[in-house]
């Protein structure tokens, strides 16, 4: 089991640099393709939209193929993506405007995009069923690891990289990364027989009922909760908090290392209270963290500290959501599985929309609202998580 889930964590490593590393070389991006930084900000955008157009048409396309042969499909999906962003050609210097280049490269990030909530939904199946009895919610977390290690490792290397070379170097790197992860899936994960077909209306009927919708609802709205603040933790921290902008390398990994304790505390928590409860509680954490960061975002070490706390909330709750959503997803288990990460990045549009509104750019005392959105919506995905321990999670338990 220990191989298959490392295999599983390649993966969502590989998706966690694709993803995140573009919001760390966004500059060097746009002045590349002769974009500004806000029409360069749609690489990030339309890697969300393919998230949200892959992980349906998986689960519509594949959903008699093993497991296994699906995994595959996804991993030399993302390889090409990767290999595509790598050489994708970039305009003559001084040409200004969105050229037929950067519209290729639009392509390329949809592309990236695509298998992403895919990989997450056919891998938490799998790692559900290679799982121990009782350790179903931990082995999902150490799948997402690969994810919170992409923060921790990756994506400040990544920039660096970048920083001191090429942006292109990232990407190289990814489809090596996806070439290790190809074999790794190859030798280390088991033939799983394909899950019964229930037909085209059969991926989606889960969602006639409340209890997918609470655990959806409770995702956008945590995880849109901290994207409000997260998305401005840059000039927050330098403008307001008075944080050395030299030291802003070591705090992301200081907020990765959040991600990767928060991620594992969450499995654990999950598998011993069960994952609605566990959900219930670290939601709570969430919105105390940016309720917190609201109040003293003024002082720099309270910042600091509520940062990791907030970080940890952000993946504390993806293995408990991922669960429970496979598990009230019958007859739909792969795009059950999957919908979590579409949620999750519609609380990341969502979020960085709402933060960015209250922010006037010349008055950094104003830089400590998004947090104060962000709490506000944590505490509806806290009622969200209360309806549905009440009326589910009892009697599950």
């Amino acid at each position: 089991m220990r191989k298959s889930l490392t295999a599983l964590a390649f993966g969502t490593f590989a998706l966690g640099i694709t993803e995140f590393v573009m919001m760390g070389i966004l500059p060097q991006i746009a002045m590349d393709f002769g974009v500004s930084i806000a029409q360069a900000g749609y690489f990030i955008s339309i890697y969300a939209l393919g998230v949200c157009v892959g992980a349906p048409l998986t689960a519509i396309v594949c959903r008699r193929w093993p497991l296994k042969r699906i995994l595959c499909m996804l991993v030399s999906l993302m390889l090409t993506a990767a290999l595509c962003m790598a050489l994708c050609p970039t305009p003559e210097a001084g040409h200004t405007g969105m050229s037929w280049h950067f519209w290729l490269m639009m392509l390329f990030r949809f592309m990236a995009g695509m298998p992403h909530g895919a990989f997450f939904g056919a891998g938490s199946i799998v790692a559900d069923r290679l799982s121990r009895a009782g350790k179903s919610s931990f082995a999902v977390a150490i799948m997402s690891s690969g994810m919170t290690f992409a923060n921790l490792i990756g994506i400040p290397l990544g920039t660096l990289l970048t920083s001191l070379l090429s942006w292109r170097l990232v990407f190289g790197f990814a489809c090596l990364w996806e070439i290790c992860t190809l074999i790794a899936v190859v030798r280390w994960i088991p033939r799983i027989e394909p899950l019964p077909d229930h037909g085209i209306r059969g991926e989606f009927r889960f969602l006639k009922t409340l209890a997918p919708w609470l655990i959806i609802l409770a995702t956008i709205l945590g995880n849109g909760g901290i994207f409000c603040w997260y998305s401005y933790i840059a000039p927050t921290l330098t403008q307001l908090s008075g944080v050395p902008a030299s030291w802003m390398t070591l705090v992301m990994v200081l907020a990765g290392s959040g991600m990767v304790v928060g991620n594992l505390v969450g499995g654990k928590l999950s598998d011993r209270v069960g994952p609605g409860h566990a959900g219930l509680t670290l939601e709570c954490v969430i919105f105390t963290s940016l309720l917190l960061i609201a109040l003293f975002a003024h002082n720099m070490w309270l910042s600091l500290m509520l940062m990791w706390f907030a970080a940890a909330g952000l993946f504390s709750v993806s293995a408990p959501q991922q669960l429970l959503l496979l598990r009230f997803s019958k007859g739909g288990e792969l795009m059950g599985g999957a919908m979590i990460q579409l949620a999750f990045n519609l609380g990341n549009a969502i979020g960085a929309y709402l933060g960015g509104l209250p922010i006037i750019e010349s008055d950094p005392q104003t830089y400590h609202l998004p947090a104060a959105i962000g709490a506000v919506m944590a505490l509806l995905g806290v009622v969200c998580y209360t309806v549905f321990c009440r009326r589910y999670e009892r009697k599950r338990r």
